[in-house]
């Protein structure tokens, strides 16, 4: 088995969602998460606050951000382990996120 890190964007704005909205969403991630984590896929993962800065090129010039539009912004990450880039890639397809319109970018860690 590899490792892999699934990163996500975008998905459900928390600041405009209902309780309801968010509890639901909340079940269908936990849901998830319990899946792999039965499956022995799971290697752990959090959510991420809004605050960051982004320092780009050789200045290391520093901008409030983290990014301009919400589906941009690395909202949260989860390491799974796949026996392959294309199992890693079917895993991610069950992400709860594509509920919201979100963005799941699928990376292989490496491992030395």
């Amino acid at each position: 088995m590899n490792d892999y890190m699934l990163l996500f964007r975008g998905g459900l704005n928390f600041d405009t969602a209902t309780q309801d909205q968010v509890q639901q969403a909340m079940m269908k991630w936990k849901d998830w998460m319990d899946e792999l984590a039965i499956q022995g896929r799971l290697i752990g993962g959090k959510r991420l606050t809004k605050k960051g800065v982004v320092l780009e090129g050789s200045k290391k010039q520093m901008t409030d951000g983290p990014y301009v539009e919400g589906k941009e912004m690395v909202g949260g990450y989860l390491g799974i382990k796949a026996m392959d880039f294309e199992e890693a890639i079917e895993i991610a397809h069950n992400c709860p996120i594509f509920n919201f319109d979100g963005i799941v970018e699928v990376r292989e860690i490496i491992v030395n």
